[in-house]
Formats: structure tokens, sequence, C-alpha cells
């Protein structure tokens, strides 16, 4: 009866909750919690005849919120602000929401991609305490850790991984620092998409050993990240998603979703480019998330492996079982 909720906030606060509907007059009550499971449905925020958008205002800043849209009649689907709201994080977001070709969803709060965490500032670790993640798996090599290690919640309660995922002998922090003096040598026009391609086929065992992980529920809340918050933790995304069955479209869409948070920042960066002499139109595949790239991943393990789930057997050391456990474990 309703499809495509989404979740938005204003520059004043409110949240803006908008959904499709084939039903003209339909009526809609929609319930918030802190938690999916925690939805307070005894009243609800808003209640919208006729409508496919209601805009709530007074609603908690400081913690996370999850939206039920319940039509009369008919079930309701939970929704969610896809990025967490973080000063220092731009593009750390929750994989929750995407609907499968089986017509489930990915459950909200589970699992979240993020680019790094070495900037979150003092609100936000308060923030992502409040999240209650269980484990940080981080992609980054050593070189780049050690220039800016994760700030975590305090007491232990958040625990970290270190599962790097290096291209061959590139590592992205010395290639900033070539870029940085000038020397954008290395990035030639296929440079990116041969460096998705690898991620699949040198670090199967980083990507299994997060499936293996995610797959128990005593890890969950996840978070992945890398640097940008597109690359590496593109590529575990688009195969945690193929894996659990969402269309390969929906795939590339979420990968793009990275231009969109990351936008914000490019004028600094680009601006920083320009003061070394350089084009910011050369080097801005290397800030962004290329569309080629993840197209010619899915594309490469579907040809050379044949589903993300005989990619991850073959050389993640990931088990039927697992991935069964994975879907009923992160699917509704």
């Amino acid at each position: 009866m309703i499809t495509n909720v989404s979740v938005d906030r204003t520059d004043d606060g409110a949240y803006v909750v908008s959904w499709e509907t084939g039903r003209s007059g339909l009526s809609v009550s929609i319930y918030v919690g802190h938690s999916p499971e925690a939805i307070d449905r005894t009243s609800p925020a808003a209640r919208i005849t006729g409508e496919t958008k209601a805009v709530i205002p007074g609603l908690d800043q400081d913690r996370r919120l999850y939206f039920e849209v319940s039509p009369d009649g008919g079930p309701g689907i939970v929704a969610a602000e896809r990025r967490v709201p973080f000063r220092g994080s731009v593009n750390f977001r929750d994989l929750g929401g995407y609907e499968t070709a089986e017509g489930r969803r990915v459950k909200w709060g589970r699992v979240f991609r993020s680019d790094s965490l070495a900037r979150l500032t003092d609100e936000d670790l308060a923030y992502l305490g409040r999240l209650e993640v269980r484990l940080v798996c981080d992609f980054r090599t050593r070189a780049e850790v050690d220039k800016g290690p994760d700030r975590l919640p305090e007491g232990g309660s958040t625990r970290y991984i270190h599962l790097p995922v290096e291209h061959g002998r590139f590592d992205p922090a010395v290639a900033m620092a070539s870029m940085m003096k000038g020397d954008i040598s290395w990035l030639t026009e296929d440079f990116m998409v041969k460096r998705y391609i690898r991620k699949i086929d040198d670090h199967g065992e980083k990507w299994g050993a997060v499936i293996n992980l995610l797959a128990h529920r005593e890890n969950r809340p996840l978070v992945f990240h890398c640097t940008g918050g597109k690359d590496r933790a593109g590529a575990c995304a688009a195969l945690i998603l193929l894996v659990l069955g969402v269309p390969e479209p929906t795939v590339i869409r979420d990968h793009g979703l990275s231009n969109v948070y990351i936008a914000p920042i490019l004028p600094r960066i680009f601006k920083q480019i320009r003061s070394l002499g350089l084009d910011p139109e050369v080097v801005a595949p290397y800030f962004t998330a290329p569309r080629e790239a993840i197209v010619a991943l899915v594309d490469h393990v579907r040809h050379t492996y044949g589903s993300a789930a005989d990619y991850l057997k073959a050389r993640g050391g990931v088990t039927d079982e697992t991935i069964d456990l994975l879907k009923r474990e992160l699917l509704e």
C-alpha cells in the first residue's frame, strides 16, 4: 500500500517523513522510537490523510529516531534518516531499508558504513554510544590508522578490529602525500576501476570476515569504514547488500549516495588541490565515488564468481549456513 518511505531533517530540526502510495485518500499514522524495536505505537506522532508527506517538529535531536509509517488496513514500514548526522563524519550511514528482489527489507540500525571515525567530536562520540555500536571494522592501512586513529566511546563496549585493505603497494596515505606534492602520475583513467576489481580479487578474506561477524547478534550494531567511506567501504556494502538479495541497481544507487554526502566538503578539498597547481577535475575520481567503478565491481562479481554468495563462499570463508543466518537476522 505504501512504498519508498524516506526520512530527512530540515535545517530547523523538523523531521520530514515521505512515502509513495497508489491509493488516494489513504490515512497514515506515523509512530516514533529510539530503536526499531522500541517504536511507541500507543500514540502517533502524526496522522495524515490524503497526503504523502508529514513534517514533524519537536522531536529528540540528540538520539537516532526510527519512524513506522502505518497505513490503515495495511502493514507498517520502518524507516530512518539514511545518514547519521555526525559533525566529524560526513558519510556515516545506515544500510537499512533497502528492499530485496523477494520483497523483504534490510533491517534498520543493524549495520552502518562510514568514513573515518578519527574526526568524531565529543558530541558525536556520545551519539555513537547511544547507538550502542558493538563492533567497528576498520579497512584503513596501518599508515592511515597511525595518522588518525578511530575515536570510540570509552568503557570498552565498542570493540575494534583492524582489517586493512590494500591495493598492492598502493597506500592511500602515501598517495595523498604524493598528491599534495603535485604528483598525480599514478592517477590514470582506469585506476579507480582496476582498484575496485582488485579489492574483490585480493581481499576476499577481509570481506568474508565482516560477513561472518555481522551474522552474529553479539556483533551488532556493526560499523565498517575506511577513510572516505566510499571505495573500500563501498565494496563491502555492495557485497553485503548483494548477498542479502538487494538488486544491483539499488546497490549502485547506494554507492552513489557517497557523492551526495561528500559534496559539502569537496569545495574545500578542491581549493587545496588548485593551490598545488592541479586540476580538480583530474583528481575528482579519487575524492568521489565513481559510478563506473562500482558497476565494474558488481559486473566482475557476477561474471567471474557467479554471485556475491558464490564469491564469499569461494574466497571469503563464508558458509551457506552463515549466509542463511545473515538473511534471517538482517531481513524482515
